[in-house]
């Protein structure tokens, strides 16, 4: 299986792995899976939502509504960090879709889709995205995740 991604609009990020992620029967946990997903997102908001501060995204506030894994080949320790290739898949009004693809250069171990919601933390409800923010994951929007099952 090709470790190159077909998405251009893709941002790649490096992450390291803990030993602690593996489990007992020696490969990375698939609850682990969601925190390198998160670690890759939050480096992916310092990317594309810079000109407003990167961490403004997060600031403001934003939900993990919906996460989605398919998981293609075990993933085992090691100290060379993972690739992790992320775009938008959809776009909202106050929510879009972010799909990734967990690899190395030669194997991907994973595919994945999450939707995200803009929120206000002061009213604690979904806020509709601004215009600036709207922008930044308009230029990041490419295809769906080539998932192997879809209902």
């Amino acid at each position: 299986m090709t470790s190159e991604t077909t998405e251009p609009a893709a941002l790649t990020a490096e992450i390291g792995l803990r030993w602690g992620d593996m489990d007992a029967y020696g490969h990375v946990n698939n609850v682990q899976y969601h925190r390198l997903l998160e670690e890759a997102r939050i480096r992916a908001f310092a990317e594309w939502f810079h000109s407003s501060g990167g961490d403004s995204m997060l600031r403001s506030g934003v939900l993990l509504a919906r996460q989605e894994i398919e998981y293609l080949e075990q993933l085992v320790y090691r100290p060379e960090p993972i690739l992790i290739d992320m775009w938008v898949t959809a776009l909202g009004g106050a929510s879009w879709d972010m799909g990734y693809t967990i690899r190395d250069e030669e194997v991907v171990f994973a595919r994945a889709e999450s939707t995200l919601v803009a929120f206000d933390i002061a009213s604690q409800g979904a806020r509709r995205l601004t215009d600036e923010e709207r922008a930044a994951l308009t230029a990041r929007q490419g295809g769906p995740v080539p998932m192997r099952r879809r209902r």
